[in-house]
């Protein structure tokens, strides 16, 4: 089988982890962007990285380049490419459009030249052609014009790759899979010590962290992806990765747990726990996190995506200092990490973050904020040494 090029897209701040996730999986001519990386493998691969990278969005194949100018070059260089090779005229598709252009400033517009210029071709040769299905199409077209520069790729991914498959309910205030995965790479998570999220909501981040210490395939439990439609689709070759994938999982020795002071909050992380067939790692309990303290010996990692007051009423300023109170008082030995777009809420804390990354929740702007809560105070530590 012949290598081609893909790109996978990711969200802001996430680039040189999926690079490092893509090199790990065996790509080729690995190579990042502003919210993408692209690389080289085979159909075997495109179908590995669908179901393997935990930080991707979308797995593009880029199957033709052209400029335009206008609404003329855009129809002539869609008509540049043989859709019979990829689409039959009894099939259906769908136009998805991403502009970074002055010369073209609606996307619908060019999703609709994109639908004229390929049922054209079709009427032309076949004198019939493939219908339009936004919700289950045969074949998802992605259009990219940057300035006058247009890229066709086929969308191999289908829907966004943070729908997993496993979360059938969600809180309020729900954290996308791609983020909650993202943030536990970055913080450095790797299933070597017990783990903890005290605001779990509806159970994303322990799930992905789980899924990550047992090397278990981020989008296993999906129902399918875009290329299970295409001509040349494979099933003995996909479940021949599925099997290859699963035999690289491994076993996990220590605890994962989560908390929510919500009951209904409790059973829907449950829910989608199971779902993920991932309850023998994960234990959930109601608490009040600001009544806790840690309850392991060792190094505690804790990764949370606290309320920011956009979806949910409470008080800031004194929230954010109960979770600095809560962290100095009751987990000594901890890395604690949280998530936050209330920038201002984060001065409240009463500790001063080792780390912030800038990411985005959504179109919200946030810091990853890390805490390092020593297991003795810093301060006994250097008069220890004086002392000595």
């Amino acid at each position: 089988m012949e290598n081609f090029k893909m790109v996978a897209k990711t969200l802001f701040g996430f680039e040189e982890i999926l690079e490092k996730e893509l090199q790990v999986l065996g790509a080729q001519d690995v190579e990042k962007g502003v919210r993408m990386v692209s690389f080289k493998g085979d159909k075997g691969f495109m179908y590995k990285a669908n179901l393997a990278l935990r930080t991707a969005l979308k797995i593009l194949k880029p199957i033709y380049f052209f400029r335009a100018y206008n609404e003329q070059s855009l129809y002539k260089g869609i008509q540049g490419v043989d859709w019979s090779k990829y689409l039959d005229v009894n099939q259906s598709f769908v136009v998805d459009v991403t502009l970074h252009s002055d010369r073209f400033n609606h996307s619908q517009f060019v999703a609709l030249k994109t639908k004229d210029a390929i049922v054209d071709q079709f009427r032309d040769k076949y004198g019939k052609r493939p219908s339009i299905d936004k919700d289950f199409p045969d074949l998802r077209i992605n259009i990219h014009i940057h300035n006058d520069q247009c890229s066709i790729a086929l969308d191999t991914s289908g829907n966004s790759l943070h729908q997993r498959g496993y979360r059938t309910a969600t809180n309020i205030a729900p954290i996308n899979e791609v983020l909650a995965a993202g943030m536990l790479l970055l913080s450095g998570w790797d299933g070597q010590g017990d783990f903890i999220d005290p605001m779990c909501g509806s159970g994303t981040i322990l799930a992905e962290a789980a899924m990550i210490a047992c090397n278990i395939p981020a989008n296993i439990n999906r129902r399918e992806f875009a290329f299970e439609k295409w001509e040349d689709w494979d099933n003995d070759l996909f479940d021949t990765i599925i099997d290859s994938l699963m035999k690289k999982t491994r076993e996990f020795h220590y605890t994962i747990k989560g908390y929510d002071k919500a009951p209904s909050a409790v059973e829907k992380a449950k829910d989608n726990i199971r779902n993920a067939n991932l309850d023998e790692y994960i234990t959930i309990a109601r608490e009040n996190f600001f009544d806790t303290e840690k309850e392991t010996e060792g190094p505690l990692h804790m990764v949370f995506n606290p309320p920011y007051g956009e979806r949910l009423d409470i008080d800031m300023e004194r929230f954010y200092r109960e979770i600095g109170d809560t962290l100095k008082q009751g987990y000594p030995g901890t890395n604690a990490w949280f998530i936050t777009a209330n920038l201002e809420a984060l001065k409240f804390v009463g500790l001063k973050p080792s780390r912030k990354i800038k990411l985005f929740n959504g179109k919200l702007e946030s810091r990853l904020a890390k805490y390092e809560m020593y297991a003795g105070s810093k301060r006994t530590k250097f008069q220890r040494r004086e002392e000595e």
